[in-house]
């Protein structure tokens, strides 16, 4: 080797060892940092009540982006010219953010209702026309089992984005029944005939305490509304008790009844 090309090679060393050395000395210390910094804002997020379905998840966004940062300042230390590359990087992200446009809306979504929690597993919920008891809360995805046993998958930007009924969140329900009853009817002994047959229906809550009264006038007949209250999962055990043992107690005490309505879905108590 002639003396000339030593002297680059020297030249050489001399810029950019010092420039290897730093960067390696900066991805060492601060691939250290990231560690325990991921570690200090996982423990703040938990102790912020965040779920720890979903802290993994956090964690491992919040290191990928500190980690890319990281990346960066190294290639900057070294010399390598990073505008071009994140100009590249960026333009391919955003051609894959249209591309998976609504998968990305349900991935947010998801991370909402795991921070807000709207509702949890084995909640029953009412998202839109589907009522039943969830069973899962995916990033993307909501599973519900419907209480006819059909699995219904909500995708998370729906479930956000529709009115979301918990009705788990107070602990009880309240089971709406409506009957008819003639205009002659003695309305005193027939709600305590009622609250009598509510009493020794099994379940039945006594606080709250039952409801029965007038519901309204029409023309021929008098409506009642009837509403006991239960504990969430006793809902249907008391809905076809109640039923039952509203009629057959009317009926033992030869009170008409012009025709029944029947039960609708129960709504929080009040």
């Amino acid at each position: 080797m002639d003396s000339e090309k030593l002297n680059k090679v020297i030249e050489m060393a001399m810029l950019y060892v010092p420039k290897l050395i730093l960067a390696i000395l900066l991805l060492v210390v601060g691939l250290w940092v990231i560690n325990k910094l991921v570690v200090l804002i996982g423990n703040a997020m938990e102790r912020g009540g965040i779920s720890k379905d979903i802290l993994p998840f956090l964690q491992s966004l919040v290191a990928v982006m500190l980690k890319l940062m990281l990346l960066f300042s190294v290639a900057e230390v070294v010399g390598i010219q990073t505008t071009s590359f994140v100009a590249v990087l960026a333009a391919a992200g955003f051609a894959v953010g249209m591309a998976l446009q609504g998968s990305l809306g349900n991935f947010a979504s998801g991370v909402m209702i795991l921070i807000f929690k709207p509702y949890r597993v084995d909640d029953v919920v009412e998202i839109g026309e589907n009522i039943g008891h969830i069973t899962e809360i995916q990033i993307f995805n909501t599973i519900m089992r419907t209480f006819d046993n059909k699995t219904v998958v909500i995708p998370n930007g729906t479930a956000i984005g529709d009115v979301i009924t918990n009705l788990t969140t107070i602990g009880y329900l309240r089971v709406d029944m409506n009957i008819t009853l003639p205009y002659d009817v003695n309305m005193d002994a027939t709600i305590k005939i009622i609250e009598d047959a509510l009493k020794n229906t099994p379940k039945v809550l006594q606080d709250p305490a039952p409801v029965v009264g007038i519901d309204e006038f029409d023309s021929h007949n008098i409506k009642m509304a009837i509403w006991p209250y239960c504990n969430v999962e006793d809902y249907w055990s008391v809905y076809f008790e109640a039923k039952k043992n509203v009629l057959q107690a009317l009926g033992r005490n030869e009170i008409r009844v012009a025709y029944s309505e029947g039960v609708e879905m129960g709504t929080i108590g009040k």
